[in-house]
């Protein structure tokens, strides 16, 4: 007998497989009879290794993350078990041979993509540097250094205390410990991996103190002020009007611009 897990299109027929198997002697009818009755199915309950937790664990705790999502679609006891946080982060670590993954996601379907795009270190912002310098450090292209920050322009490193770095090899993870972080530019869920040691007093960017907080907002001001190259109240009043996302003041002004040139006022 031989199971498998469930796959996107056979989830209405998984682990039916007949126990006993009809001879040639048998008629098609008396064929159909037996298998219906010995059909296996993670309910049936005449086949309850496969609702007895303790065995699901141990078979779960062997699967990959794409395989043990699969896993908590077949019933609520699977998805119970394959939910448990042992078993998600352990699946987890295994491809990249991580020693720790700290923190918890706020959505559940961060476990269900373990690649290489789910990691970027962390890189503290210094005096000096620029996107291209630090694509050239950390033999990175320019274009996913933005794409990863959720970046318009260069411009936008003076209003963040960190950028997040991709990950080009997997070498660098091995024996290392990551932190799930949800980045508040980069808009994204990440594991995060810190060259110089962890995160200070483990907080996430999103979860800064008062004087962080008050300083990101005038870098973030003076990025919109020279970007638009406004004065400080209407870079002040389109950041109000996007809820403080550069890239929507930017755009909303652009919509006011065109406007305003297309009626003539300017």
């Amino acid at each position: 007998m031989q199971l498998r897990c469930c796959g996107d299109e056979e989830e209405d027929n998984l682990l039916h497989q007949p126990l006993i198997t009809p001879s040639h002697s048998q008629t098609l009818q008396t064929t159909s009879i037996i298998t219906k009755e010995a059909t296996i199915s993670p309910m049936n309950s005449n086949f309850s290794a496969l609702i007895c937790r303790d065995v699901l664990r141990i078979i779960f705790e062997k699967l990959p993350i794409d395989d043990l999502a699969r896993a908590g679609c077949v019933c609520r006891i699977w998805s119970s078990v394959a939910s448990d946080r042992e078993i998600q982060t352990a699946a987890f670590r295994a491809p990249w041979k991580l020693k720790e993954i700290v923190g918890s996601p706020t959505s559940g379907s961060f476990w269900r993509d373990n690649s290489l795009n789910k990691f970027a270190i962390s890189h503290r912002i210094l005096r000096g540097d620029s996107v291209a310098s630090l694509a050239v450090k950390y033999s990175v292209q320019v274009m996913d250094i933005r794409r990863l920050n959720n970046m318009m322009s260069d411009h936008g490193i003076y209003s963040r205390e960190r950028l997040l770095i991709p990950v080009r090899s997997p070498n660098i993870l091995i024996d290392s410990t990551c932190y799930i972080e949800l980045d508040l530019y980069a808009r994204r869920e990440v594991a995060v991996l810190y060259l110089e040691g962890g995160p200070e007093g483990r907080k996430s960017v999103c979860s800064t103190s008062r004087e962080t907080s008050d300083l990101g907002k005038r870098r973030v001001l003076e990025s919109v002020r020279r970007s638009l190259q406004v004065d400080d109240e209407i870079a002040r009043y389109y950041l109000s009007v996007t809820d403080g996302d550069p890239r929507a003041a930017l755009s909303e002004f652009s919509k006011d611009l065109r406007w305003e040139r297309q009626t003539g006022l300017i």
